[in-house]
């Protein structure tokens, strides 16, 4: 009788190339439980959620188109005489840095679409980030546990903002150059060290011969690696805390309701992604921006006329152009407030933005967790806050063009300018004040819905004569999302007096609060919900037709 030994069983085939490759990585990675414990996570459906994306895919755009840029250019003041193609410009002296940017516009195989496409995707960019940034503010994105974010969104925009500065100067055209005198400006309108700022950054006298070569290294690799990093770590807290989702049946904020991210979010990603790189090459091939050519290169005795920085600069640009010219002389000095008081506004109103959900955070005193997002009408105070500096930008960025306003509707510069600065003093506290009241008016419409049904347009008349309109009754749904809001009451200092008869202390920090969450939470911010006792009398047929 014979027996089975090890060399007498069938020889075991060998496992796919891909799953050998696979368990190989799990064994020293742990890549199997890291796919299981994330690429099944749930992504709500909402086209909302697509502005980030937008977001995303013009930075990695940005990136890619910039790496081929970097092949071609040379950040370089020295003077050179150009012999290129372009016959206008044969013979000009010019910057190295200017030479090449020709060179890759008329020379380099498909360089100007990249050029363009790399300055398309950065303004795409920046649009995208602003409007998610007001997505998420007027939905209440930003509260507990994602503070942090915020603020990881926040810095994204501003060093993009700064970013993009450094990348529309490299090129040493006329146009760049005026924006690198303004920031002379600013540094030399700064107290005490704005010189020595001033000289440090452009290695002496304006313009330098070291600029376009320091600004180089902090567009290409200094400012896009802090973004990368904070980009990372944003995608992370968005993968670690639960997505925040809209209010709808069977949402809660211990679920999220959607799709999984593969195959199903991930494939639609991918395809969002082409979608958006295709749109973006369009506008770049059809719309052409920042032709250097035209403009010519900066000369330090000239000014390109119409010259306006990107919209995101506008808002700063605007500022100085409408403040008046203040100066105080005194000891032999200068300050001139024409320019250092809006450089110091400027980021003092942009930080005030970055720091709001702790600001809130700390005048409604909530420090729950929040999973389900605010409808705008539902936190009226905040909405009109919100508006209320969108009001403020967009008035000074009528003010950062007030030329080209001027020219192109045949008006008076300085009616434009008094224009502006009204404008930004009254413009906001008018939006304030309107949208809080279009909130409220939305707020109390969403009650009369729950209590009377929708309006379906079918008139009726009764049999004593009177018209009146027919109300279908809302689904369940439907009365969920306008009922789930929570209206909590406003923070109160308590008695004056404690239990033993003593008058209690009260600091001005609590004084403040109280009266900054009875603005978010008073009577005057919220119509108060239909109670059951309300909507039972309405549907059991006592006062209504």
């Amino acid at each position: 009788m014979s027996t089975a030994t090890d060399t007498d069983a069938q020889p075991r085939g060998k496992a796919p190339a891909g799953e050998r490759v696979a368990d190989w990585a799990d064994g020293r990675l742990g890549i199997y439980s890291l796919a299981r414990a994330n690429m099944r996570k749930i992504f709500p459906d909402h086209w909302s959620f697509m502005l980030g994306e937008v977001a995303l895919y013009s930075f990695i755009i940005i990136i890619l188109t910039g790496v081929y840029l970097t092949l071609f250019f040379h950040p370089s003041m020295e003077e050179v005489v150009y012999h290129g193609p372009y016959v206008p410009m044969q013979g000009v002296r010019m910057s190295e840095a200017f030479a090449s940017t020709l060179d890759i516009s008329f020379e380099v195989r498909g360089g100007l679409l990249i050029r363009q496409i790399h300055h398309w995707a950065a303004l795409v960019f920046l649009c995208a980030m602003f409007v998610h940034m007001m997505r998420v503010f007027f939905t209440g994105a930003f509260r507990k546990p994602r503070e942090v974010n915020w603020l990881f969104g926040f810095l994204l925009f501003f060093l993009g903002m700064l970013t993009g500065f450094t990348g529309y100067s490299l090129p040493d055209d006329l146009l760049s150059g005026t924006g690198l005198r303004f920031i002379e400006g600013v540094f030399l309108s700064i107290p005490v060290v704005g010189t020595y700022i001033s000289m440090f950054v452009f290695g002496g006298e304006f313009p330098g011969m070291d600029l376009i070569p320091r600004l180089y290294p902090v567009h290409v690799l200094l400012l896009p690696g802090i973004m990368l990093g904070l980009l990372v770590a944003h995608l992370i807290l968005v993968f670690y805390h639960k997505h925040t989702q809209f209010p709808g049946a069977g949402k809660t904020n211990k679920n999220v309701v959607g799709m999984p991210l593969l195959p199903v979010y991930m494939a639609k990603a991918g395809g969002f992604f082409f979608l958006v790189f295709g749109v973006i090459a369009v506008i770049s091939a059809i719309a052409t921006i920042n032709p250097i050519w035209t403009i010519g290169p900066y000369r330090p005795d000239q000014v390109s006329t119409g010259a306006q920085p990107d919209w995101y600069m506008g808002f700063a640009e605007g500022l100085v152009r409408v403040m008046p010219g203040w100066e105080i002389n005194a000891w032999g000095h200068t300050l001139v407030l024409g320019v250092f008081i809006p450089i110091v506004a400027f980021p003092l109103v942009l930080f005030a933005i970055g720091f709001y959900p702790f600001i809130e955070g700390w005048i409604t005193g909530d420090k729950r967790e929040h999973h389900i997002l605010d409808r705008p009408r539902n936190a009226p105070t905040r909405t009109a806050f919100g508006v209320a500096w969108l009001t403020a930008y967009f008035v000074m960025l009528v003010g950062g063009g007030n030329d080209l306003w001027a020219t192109h509707f045949n008006l008076s510069i300085n009616s434009i300018t008094w224009f502006v600065r009204i404008g930004f003093f009254a413009g906001p506290v008018l939006a304030f004040i309107a949208t809080k009241r279009i909130c409220m008016g939305l707020q109390r419409r969403d009650k009369d819905k729950v209590l009377h049904g929708r309006e379906t347009g079918i008139i009726k008349r009764l049999p004593h004569g009177e018209f009146v309109e027919v109300h279908a009754p809302l689904t369940q749904e439907q009365m969920h999302v306008l009922t789930q809001h929570e209206q909590p009451k406003a923070y109160e200092l308590g008695p004056e007096v404690d239990e033993n008869g003593v008058r209690r202390k009260v600091g001005a920090s609590q004084k403040l609060r109280a009266r900054l969450s009875k603005s978010y939470y008073g009577k005057d911010a919220f119509i108060p919900k239909p109670t059951s006792e309300e909507y039972k009398e309405i549907t059991s047929g006592h006062g209504h037709h």
